[in-house]
Formats: C-alpha cells, structure tokens, sequence
C-alpha cells in the first residue's frame, strides 16, 4: 500500500544532503570569502597592519590568522577540497571574532550575532563534511 505524502513533512520536496551540504558550503564560504575576507586582503598589505591583537599575537599575525580563515579556508570549502580543516579554520576565526571582536554579546552595538551565525554553519560542516559534490567527495 502506497503511502500519502505528508504536508507537515513537506514530502513533495526532493530531499538530497548531498545538494544541500554543497548549498551550505558555497553560500556561507562564498559569503564570508566576499563580505569580510576579500576586505582584509588590503589591509593584511598596507604599510602600517591595523587590526585587534588577539591571544596575545601582533596584529600582523592575528590579521594573517583571520586572511587564512576569511580568504584561503573559504576557497577551499567551497571547492570542497580539504573542506573539514577549511570548516575548522573557518570555525576558529568565527570563534575568535565572536569572542574577541565582538565579546560574545548577540544584540547592541556590538552584536557578534553574524559570527555567532557564521559558526554554527562551519560547525555543521565540520561535522557533516562536504557530502559528494566537492573534490574531497570524489574517490
């Protein structure tokens, strides 16, 4: 006996994690690469580096830290190639800007809910991994 399809569950949606891991990954990859990492990339070059110390590092290697993080880890989540560690690298500097940049309040001035955000998405896929449409999917 065939079953109905369920409204409540929304059944008549084609369900895939693999599509889904892949729109997760180019969406919040892409948008932290072109909203905060793509911004950095002149200020990691000018003369005189401007940026918060965080853990007790120079500002230099704490800007370098978040160019890795925002730029390079982005890249490569969204190609999904080595895209656990680039999820990790990109969850770490989500961290940090939440604590440090942002002293982890999520509403005011200084909201930090957009790293806060950022996160949580770097931690699904940390744990998910690429599903099969990256390059780390292909064997």
């Amino acid at each position: 006996m065939a079953t109905k399809p369920s409204l409540l569950r929304a059944d008549f949606l084609p369900s895939s994690t693999d599509v889904a891991l892949l729109l997760l990954r180019v969406w919040l990859g892409g948008s932290l690469l072109w909203l905060h990492g793509m911004g950095k990339i002149p200020r990691l070059m000018a003369d005189e580096v401007r940026f918060a110390s965080v853990a007790g590092l120079s500002p230099t290697v704490s800007l370098t830290l978040a160019v890795v993080g925002e730029v390079v880890a982005p890249v490569l989540l969204i190609l999904g190639l080595g895209a656990r560690w680039a999820a990790f690298l990109s969850a770490a500097t989500m961290l940090g800007a939440y604590v440090v940049g942002h002293g982890m309040a999520l509403s005011g001035e200084r909201s930090g809910e957009l790293p806060f955000i950022f996160l949580a998405g770097f931690l699904a896929l940390l744990i998910a991994g690429p599903g099969r449409f990256s390059i780390d999917g292909r064997r």
